[in-house]
């Protein structure tokens, strides 16, 4: 489990294709901290495993289904992601529960500058549109943000400095895909009412 609250930006040294599956490896310099063989390090909001650990970087392998829903297959040397380490129970929880089971993929539309801040509008897929509101929970690319609006094909989110000087976000421009991880409360919540319903017929 994570929080969406992104420790460092790693480099992408290198995505190697074999078949359906990929093997990536990264450069980062504090997420390998305190993290073993088999350890989880979330990446652009995926969990990936990790299976190799070296001086200042790591090897995580990535199935057909991750690069299906997310944008890790897009990855190239040189490219950089956002990287978060799981949280400890007892941490404080700074953003939200985020799982790092990416549900799909969305692409920026606009960015529009404030005067400390930026406003960014996203495509919304329509299979999770239902999931996000206004003022609600979202994560996009592993970063824990607040939805300002939320429409039927689109949502936006504001941008603080720290945001747009700590994470990948900074640098997204129109076009650019991001992962999106929707919050798990509203699709658990979805799932138990269904299942009332059918218990009450």
């Amino acid at each position: 489990m994570f929080t969406g609250i992104v420790e460092e930006q790693g480099e992408v040294v290198a995505l190697d294709r074999a078949g359906d599956s990929a093997r990536l490896r990264l450069r980062c310099a504090v997420v390998t901290e305190g993290t073993g063989h088999g350890g989880s390090i979330a990446v652009n909001g995926v969990c990936l495993t990790v299976i190799e650990l070296g001086e200042g970087e790591f090897t995580a392998d990535v199935m057909a289904e991750t690069l299906a829903r997310s944008n890790l297959g897009g990855l190239a040397p040189g490219d950089r992601v956002n990287l978060e380490r799981p949280m400890a129970l007892g941490d404080r929880l700074g953003g939200h529960l985020v799982q790092g089971h990416v549900d799909g993929t969305a692409t920026i539309l606009e960015r529009t500058p404030g005067d400390h801040w930026e406003l960014v509008t996203f495509t919304l897929p329509a299979p999770l549109a239902r999931y996000v509101v206004d003022k609600g929970s979202i994560t996009v690319d592993g970063v824990s943000l607040t939805v300002v609006e939320a429409g039927d094909d689109r949502f936006s989110i504001g941008l603080i400095p720290t945001t747009l000087d700590l994470t990948t976000l900074g640098a997204k421009q129109p076009g650019d895909q991001v992962n999106l991880e929707v919050d798990i409360v509203g699709k658990y919540v979805e799932r138990l009412l269904g299942q009332r319903e059918v218990t009450l017929r």
